[in-house]
């Protein structure tokens, strides 16, 4: 599919007042669709009867401008393809369902996703999936009010990928520094899924959100953060186990140029996970939808959802 995403943002025309403070919450952002002919042409491809999964696309029109010299909503747009192409190859339509823009809380355009509080490092005896299952996701309340503000109330918000633009997103984590000791560390991430074997507690209305600012010239940051979302696995290959971060070639959960969503026990079974996702649909040629099941559970990577299809390993060796 060749694409020109021709044309340019437009400018937002509503003035939006937040009343924002400690202690109180953002208005809902109000948001206009740009767009629609780009968005038709984006899904020319979309057919019946095939897997398939809607994501709606937030851009806030007042970025600042030091941000917008490195991030457009065309960059986005063109990595938003890119992903398509990837999730085809395994059978797997994206389906663009709209373009919004509007002015968010300033303070909501730089967030905190996660506080440390109350946790503790990964655990020594088992694998990051069940550990983090035992572990509060710590969402800050920061995090929770912006996307209460950014994401509309909809009846398919628990089915919905949301990609949201935002300027900055920090995560915090532990990381071992020895065999006695561990340090918090804090990262400005490209993009952030909040996936579920991460954030299982994440409310339903915005469980779908993806947050993207970067991209980068040897892999999808949104093809990548998909994964995240729609596979529930973290940064995996085959035989590599879970890590914050693993560059290496091969598969699209890894950090680098890899693209592959591989099938069967040796490949970690994501094929099969993302097919089994509670965001995929298939639409009948009457317009009548059939959605997977959902989550038994919690959303955990080990969810009753995915039956056999998880993999039982031990505790990963620390990152190079």
């Amino acid at each position: 599919m060749k694409l020109t995403l021709s044309g340019i943002l437009a400018p937002c025309l509503l003035v939006v007042y937040f009343a924002s403070g400690p202690g109180i919450a953002a208005e809902p952002v109000r948001w206009s669709t740009i767009r629609e002919n780009l968005v038709a042409e984006i899904n020319s491809d979309i057919e019946t009867g095939k897997p398939t999964v809607d994501v709606g696309i937030y851009f806030p029109s007042n970025h600042d401008p030091a941000f917008k010299e490195t991030y457009s909503l065309d960059t986005l747009l063109k990595d938003f393809v890119g992903a398509k192409e990837i999730f085809s190859a395994a059978d797997m339509q994206l389906n663009l369902l709209w373009i919004k823009t509007g002015d968010i809380d300033p303070q909501y355009l730089e967030i905190q996703a996660n506080t440390l509080e109350g946790t503790t490092p990964s655990g020594l005896y088992t694998n990051m999936y069940v550990d983090s299952r035992r572990q509060d996701s710590g969402l800050t309340q920061e995090t929770r009010d912006a996307f209460e503000s950014i994401i509309e109330m909809d009846e398919n918000n628990r089915r919905t990928v949301y990609i949201v633009t935002l300027q900055s997103v920090f995560m915090s984590f532990y990381e071992k520094l020895d065999e006695r000791t561990w340090a918090p560390r804090t990262i400005t991430t490209g993009g952030l899924s909040f996936p579920g074997y991460s954030y299982p507690d994440i409310p339903d209305r915005w469980r779908g959100v993806i947050t993207v600012n970067k991209t980068y010239d040897v892999r999808s940051v949104v093809a990548h953060e998909l994964g995240h979302k729609l596979m529930n696995v973290s940064h995996e290959y085959r035989d590599v186990d879970p890590q914050h971060e693993v560059r290496a070639e091969g598969g699209l959960m890894l950090y680098g140029a890899g693209t592959d969503i591989p099938s069967g026990e040796e490949g970690r079974w994501h094929r099969e996970r993302l097919h089994l996702s509670p965001y995929v649909y298939v639409e009948s040629s009457d317009g009548e939808r059939t959605w997977n099941a959902d989550y038994k559970e919690d959303g955990h990577y080990y969810d009753p959802l995915y039956g056999d299809y998880v993999v039982e390993f031990g505790v990963a060796a620390p990152a190079e």
